[in-house]
């Protein structure tokens, strides 16, 4: 299944109270808001395309909001399912316009493979909290390469 839209949540619906959740958390972030404003007036990541496969958590919410305030075009996929907050998710595509692919409780190569043959695949860096989803990255795009489809072969990984 391909998909067109930008997100791949349980609902949108869900968006308030993701908002509620990440507004509280900004108040308990004061060193990431002080580096968001300080990029957001410089944007040092101007023109990256940026993939991170992260846990879906408000914590998260934060550092994606710093990323794009830097720039960076973000994707967001789960990491664990199991610990996604779909009202999270829900708020940061609605409100945010963060492309999200993450609902809790889904299997993990769910969301991985919506962002994977998404048309929204970052070609710039990639930044997860475990090695599986940058091996799978890897390894399509390494095929690309050799098919002679890339314009872009490289893609820079950071695992946290």
């Amino acid at each position: 299944m391909i998909t067109r839209r930008r997100y791949h949540i349980k609902s949108v619906a869900l968006a308030k109270s993701g908002r509620s959740k990440i507004e509280w958390a900004e108040g308990q972030m004061p060193v990431l808001l002080k580096i968001r404003s300080r990029v957001a007036r410089t944007k040092p990541l101007k023109g990256v395309r940026l993939a991170c496969c992260l846990h879906v958590t408000t914590e998260t919410a934060h550092l994606m909001l710093t990323l794009k305030a830097a720039g960076a075009q973000v994707v967001l996929c789960a990491s664990n399912p199991l610990s996604t907050q779909d009202d999270v998710a829900a708020s940061l595509v609605k409100d945010y316009g963060v492309s999200v692919y993450a609902v809790r409780g889904e299997k993990r190569n769910s969301c991985h493979g919506l962002l994977l043959r998404s048309r929204r695949m970052p070609r710039s860096l990639l930044l997860c909290d475990s090695s599986t989803f940058a091996i799978a990255v890897l390894a399509i795009r390494r095929t690309i390469i050799r098919s002679g489809r890339s314009r872009s072969p490289q893609v820079s990984v950071a695992t946290l």
